[in-house]
C-alpha cells in the first residue's frame, strides 16, 4: 500500500504530504482544486504519465516521494531483481523522482537511482491506475490473458509452460552457436586429432633423447672408437716401450731413492697410485674397444628414432624446450578433442530435450487453450452482472482468444501459450464489442475496471488501485452501488478513489479534502483530512453545492450510516449556519492541513518520505 505521498512544487500544489491508510480513501473538492493532480503525482512518481508542464512557475526543481509497504513476498524480490537489490527484508520501500526546470528528471529508490524504464517497472507492480486517459497493466492485451488465467486458475500451467519456452529458447540458441560455428571447430578437430596423431605415432618417452643422442654418437663414431682405444691401450700397456712399463722401471729408481732417502718416499707413493690408475684405464679401454660392435642397423634405426624427435620438437616445442612440453601438448590435445566432440554429442542431446519439452508444451498447451476458453465465457458472465448492477445493463462484455499464427519451425511463439486473448466491450446495444483499450468513455472504462477488479480482487497482487472520477456520467442511486463496491474492492487492496459524488465519499475509510486559495496572485492546493464532523459537513456541501443546511447534513450522516461508519449524533453535528472548516480549526488528530502561509509559517510535519527526499539532496537523485 502507499502509506504516505510527499508533493513539492506540483503544478499548483506547492508542498503537501498525504497520509494514506489501508482500505478506501476518498479525495473529495470543487472542479480545478487540484484532485486529479494528486493521482496525477502517482502516476509522475511511477512513470505512468510524462510530466512535461508539471513543473510549479518559478520553481527550481518538483519533487514527488512516496513511502510504499510491500506484504507480498514475491512483488519485493520482482522489485529487488529490477533495481539489483536485495529487499526481502524490507517491508517498506522509498520511491521518488524529481523534474527540473531544464526538463530532465531523476528517479531513486531508497536512495539508489534508477532509470525511467525500470521505474515504470516497478509502477506496474505495485499500482493500477484508472481514469479518463489511463494506460493501466490491465488495459494492455499482453496482460489480459495473465488476468484470464488468474480467473481460469491455470497460473501453475502458464509458469510451467512459460519457463519450459524460456528452456527451448536456450537450447535452440546453443544450436544455432553450435552450427554457426561447426566449421570452424571441425577444422580444429581435425588439426587436434592429426596433431596428436603424429605425438602418439612417436610414442615418446621421458629421457629418451638423451639416451639417443649418447647412443647415436656412439654408433657413428664405433670403428674409430675402437681403434683409437686399441692404439691407446697398447701404448699405455701392450707394447715393450709402453708407459706403463717405463713408470715400472721409474718406480724402482725412486724405491732405491727413498732407501736412501726417507724424504723421497711420497714421491714413491704417487707414482705407484699412477702406475695403478693407469692399469686400471688400459683394462677398461681394453674392454670399452672389445664390447663396441660396428651396427649400421642399429645406428640407422637410432638415426631414425632421433630424426622423429627433431622434427616434432622442432614443429610443436619451442626452441630449448624439453621432451616434457610434448608430453603436455599431447595432453592438451587429448583434451581439446574431449571438449570439441562432446560439444558435437551435447547439439545430439539438445536436439532430443527440445523434442521432449515441445511435446510436454502441446500436452500444456491445449490443457491452457480448453480451461481458457471456458473461463472466458464464466468471465464475460459475471462482468456482465457486475456491469449491469453498475448501471450498464445493456453492456456486453466478452474476451476473445485468438490463436497465435505458427510456423513449421516453431509452433509454440509466444511464452504465454497458442493464443491471446483481449477483452472487449459493446456499451450499448446495436453496437459492435471493441477492444477494451479503445474504449472512448473514461467513465465506462472505470466501470469495467471496477467489476474486473470486484470479480479478480482476491487473485491480483497489486496492492494500490487508484480511481479517478469513477463516477463519471452516473446518478446518486448508482454512486451507493459504485461506493459499496469500493468498500469491498478495499478488503483486499489498498484504494483511492477521487469523485464529485457523496453517495461514493461516504464509503471512504480515510477522507481528504482537496481545497485552493490564491493567495498573493498565486495559486495554493491545500489537503486536508477529514474526520467526525467534518467528513458530515463535506458531503453536506457536497449535496447542496454551496449552503449547508440542516437537511443536507441530515441527508449526510444518513448515507453515512449506510454505508456503514459511525458518525457523530444529530446534537453532536455543528450547527447548520457554520461550515466543516470553522468546526474543525483545530484538525482532528491524524489530519494534514497545508495552508498557502509564507514559507516561515508553514507547519513542520514529521514525514518519512518528507524527510527521505529531503535528505538525499540533489546528488543523490540527479544523474
Amino acid at each position: 500500500m502507499l502509506r504516505e505521498l510527499h508533493i513539492s512544487n506540483l503544478a499548483v500544489i506547492a508542498d503537501a504530504t498525504i497520509e494514506l491508510s489501508p482500505g478506501l480513501n476518498c479525495f473529495t473538492g470543487q472542479t480545478g482544486a487540484g484532485k486529479s493532480l494528486v493521482i496525477g503525482a502517482i502516476e509522475l512518481l511511477l512513470s505512468l504519465r510524462p510530466h512535461h508542464g508539471m513543473l510549479r512557475a518559478g520553481a527550481a526543481e518538483a519533487r514527488v516521494t512516496g513511502v510504499f509497504s510491500i506484504s507480498h513476498a514475491d512483488v519485493r524480490r520482482e522489485i529487488g531483481a529490477l533495481v539489483d537489490m536485495s529487499l526481502e527484508d524490507e517491508p517498506e520501500i522509498i520511491l521518488s523522482r524529481r523534474i527540473f526546470t531544464s526538463g530532465r528528471t531523476s528517479a531513486s529508490l531508497n536512495g539508489q537511482p534508477v532509470s525511467g524504464q525500470v521505474l515504470r517497472s516497478i509502477g506496474e507492480l505495485l499500482a493500477d491506475i484508472h481514469g479518463q486517459n489511463d494506460f493501466q497493466f490491465l488495459m494492455r492485451p499482453g496482460n489480459q490473458l495473465l488476468v484470464l488465467d488468474q480467473f481460469a486458475g491455470v497460473h501453475a500451467e502458464a509458469k510451467l509452460f512459460h519457463d519450459l519456452h524460456a528452456r527451448r529458447a536456450e537450447l535452440r540458441q546453443k544450436l544455432e552457436a553450435l552450427h554457426a560455428g561447426e566449421q570452424l571447430r571441425r577444422g580444429q578437430l581435425e588439426l587436434a586429432q592429426f596433431q596428436l596423431a603424429e605425438i602418439d605415432a612417436l610414442a615418446p618417452v621421458r629421457g629418451e633423447l638423451a639416451q639417443l643422442e649418447t647412443q647415436h654418437q656412439t654408433l657413428s663414431n664405433a670403428a674409430q672408437i675402437k681403434k683409437q682405444a686399441a692404439g691407446i691401450c697398447a701404448e699405455l700397456y701392450d707394447d715393450e716401450n709402453a708407459a706403463v712399463e717405463k713408470l715400472k722401471r721409474l718406480l724402482a729408481a725412486v724405491g732405491e731413492l727413498a732407501g736412501m732417502a726417507t724424504a723421497c718416499q711420497p714421491i714413491f707413493e704417487q707414482i705407484r697410485d699412477a702406475i695403478i690408475s693407469l692399469d686400471d684405464a688400459a683394462f677398461s679401454l681394453r674392454r670399452m674397444a672389445e664390447h663396441i660392435e660396428i651396427d649400421d642397423e642399429a645406428l640407422a634405426q637410432c638415426t631414425d628414432r632421433l630424426n622423429q624427435y627433431n622434427r616434432l620438437m622442432h614443429k610443436y616445442v619451442r626452441r630449448g624446450g624439453s621432451t616434457d612440453e610434448l608430453f603436455e601438448l599431447g595432453e592438451q590435445l587429448r583434451g581439446q578433442i574431449a571438449e570439441l566432440e562432446s560439444v558435437q554429442a551435447g547439439g545430439a542431446q539438445w536436439q532430443t530435450e527440445i523434442a521432449e519439452i515441445e511435446t510436454r508444451m502441446s500436452h500444456l498447451a491445449a490443457g491452457l487453450t480448453a480451461k481458457r476458453q471456458q473461463a472466458a465465457a464464466q468471465l464475460a458472465a459475471l462482468v456482465d452482472e457486475q456491469l449491469a448492477e453498475l448501471g450498464m445493463k445493456e453492456a456486453r462484455f466478452q474476451t476473445i482468444l485468438t490463436a497465435l499464427p505458427t510456423t513449421p519451425q516453431d509452433l509454440f511463439p509466444s511464452p504465454a501459450g497458442s493464443e491471446m486473448a483481449e477483452f472487449l466491450i459493446a456499451p450499448n446495444p446495436g453496437q459492435p464489442a471493441q477492444p477494451l483499450r479503445l474504449t472512448a468513455s473514461g467513465g465506462e472504462i472505470s466501470r469495467v475496471m471496477l467489476g474486473l477488479k470486484s470479480i479478480l480482487s482476491g487473485m491480483d497482487r497489486l496492492s494500490v488501485l487508484v480511481f479517478d472520477e469513477i463516477d463519471a456520467n452516473v446518478g446518486g442511486r448508482m454512486g451507493l452501488v459504485i461506493g459499496e463496491k469500493l468498500r469491498q474492492l478495499a478488503e483486499h487492496h489498498q484504494v483511492l478513489c477521487i469523485t464529485h459524488l457523496p453517495q461514493i465519499a461516504a464509503f471512504g475509510q480515510r477522507h481528504m479534502r482537496i481545497g485552493k486559495s490564491v493567495v498573493g496572485g498565486e495559486s495554493f492546493t491545500q489537503i486536508q483530512t477529514l474526520s467526525g464532523a467534518a467528513v458530515i459537513d463535506e458531503l453536506a456541501e457536497m449535496i447542496t453545492g454551496k449552503e449547508i443546511t440542516a437537511t443536507a447534513r441530515q441527508q449526510a450522516a444518513e448515507l453515512v450510516q449506510m454505508a456503514g461508519r459511525k458518525v457523530l449524533s444529530i446534537s453532536e453535528q455543528p450547527h447548520a449556519g457554520a461550515s466543516a472548516l470553522e468546526h474543525a480549526a483545530v484538525p482532528p488528530r491524524g489530519s494534514t492541513h497545508l495552508s498557502p502561509a509564507k514559507p516561515a509559517e508553514k507547519p513542520k510535519v514529521a514525514s518519512r518520505a518528507k524527510g527521505a527526499a529531503r535528505n538525499q539532496g540533489p546528488r543523490s537523485l540527479s544523474k
